[in-house]
């Protein structure tokens, strides 16, 4: 009985394509995160110049 259970366990994928969007989703997020950070500091930098040219 364990030991077909174990198998069915092992065999059964339905689960694996939740992980993978999960996966893909937190890259993308983190992708995201990271390209923000670098144009809000670009952003920053631009806004100061204005400033001190002015």
């Amino acid at each position: 009985m364990k030991a077909t259970l174990l198998t069915r366990l092992l065999r059964d994928e339905s689960g694996q394509d939740l992980i993978e969007y999960a996966l893909v989703a937190a890259l993308i997020a983190l992708g995201s995160i990271a390209a923000m950070q670098s144009l809000a500091s670009y952003i920053a930098n631009s806004f100061n110049n204005v400033g001190n040219s002015l």
